[in-house]
């Protein structure tokens, strides 16, 4: 089910008092955008949440006008959900919220109560970068891949089937997801498959990019990864088995410092563990399709690819 809130805030710019209307676009729909501040901003709560509310409340949007002036994005979204229905199985409800962002959070997963959902920040494709947003300036048509991204990662949290380490996360924590607390608990393994198969379905569902923009790098990025790619797979493979918060940081996270990503004498890029992830669900992806492999555990992935090295050697 698609939900578009975009023209909720855009409402509240355009209030007499836009702060006050802010809070209570927050409070209809407390449920879904406390759980996107807690899990991508901070929590609302904090002391610098009125801060980041007064910054995006402030931030020019002659981009964003000008491109919702041109592109139907509720038709696009509604044609990427169609199409990621079928093509990954969604086998639970899930809500698709179109909104407008705050800070630099772009695009994400959420369970909240059980029911899982996915959200895009519209400012980000506007076609043209907005340092007042932290608008990405991607084409507006990527946001389908992203929408595709995202879906996956609600397919892997919710399916019935899904084998993977996250349900039980969730369930444990009440149906909720918590980007932190999950991050603390699954292993480096389950996190890199995760993200991996995130972006195999999104090149699944909408094929005909090129291979960075599924992995949100640049064309230099990606270039990196492809020459660090031995040293990539040799380093992580000691750290698979192993939890805690600092993994999904350093694989995971952008913006994190350089000595943060010190592994084996090398910095690694930000966010290599999109590329390593990729990496490791390939061999599935190719047996058993996407729709499989999304429900399948990250030991099922390792198998798969161990199955397919022996037979490559044999």
């Amino acid at each position: 089910m698609l939900i578009n809130l975009v023209p909720e805030f855009l409402s509240a710019l355009n209030a007499r008092d836009p702060l006050q209307a802010y809070h209570r676009y927050l409070e209809d729909h407390r449920a879904i955008l406390s759980a996107y501040w807690h899990n991508y901003v901070i929590d609302l709560d904090s002391p610098h949440a009125e801060g980041v509310i007064l910054r995006a409340l402030a931030a020019q949007r002659r981009d964003l006008q000008l491109m919702m002036e041109r592109v139907d994005l509720v038709a696009l979204a509604e044609d990427a959900l169609l199409r990621c229905g079928d093509g990954l199985g969604i086998d639970r409800p899930a809500h698709l919220y179109l909104m407008v962002g705050v800070g630099a959070a772009n695009a994400g997963e959420l369970v909240v109560a059980g029911q899982g959902a996915a959200f895009i920040c519209v400012e980000h494709f506007t076609g043209r970068p907005n340092p007042d947003t932290y608008g990405m300036g991607l084409p507006p048509e990527q946001l389908r891949v992203w929408i595709a991204h995202e879906l996956a990662h609600v397919v892997r949290y919710t399916s019935p089937s899904s084998r993977s380490e996250f349900p039980r996360i969730i369930q444990e924590s009440r149906g909720f997801y918590d980007y932190w607390e999950s991050g603390s608990r699954a292993s480096l393994r389950e996190l890199l498959v995760n993200e991996g198969l995130a972006v195999a379905a999104s090149q699944s569902v909408f094929p005909g990019e090129e291979p960075w923009v599924y992995l949100g790098y640049s064309r230099r990025q990606y270039r990196r990864m492809r020459e660090l790619d031995a040293f990539l797979r040799r380093s992580v493979e000691h750290e698979l088995e192993h939890t805690g918060l600092g993994y999904r940081l350093r694989y995971l996270t952008g913006g994190m410092s350089p000595s943060a990503r010190l592994i084996n004498g090398k910095v690694i890029p930000e966010r290599s563990g999109y590329y390593l992830g990729c990496r490791m669900v390939e061999s599935l992806v190719q047996q058993v399709g996407i729709e499989q492999a999304l429900r399948a555990s990250a030991q099922e992935c390792r198998d798969a690819a161990e199955r397919e090295t022996g037979a490559q050697s044999a």
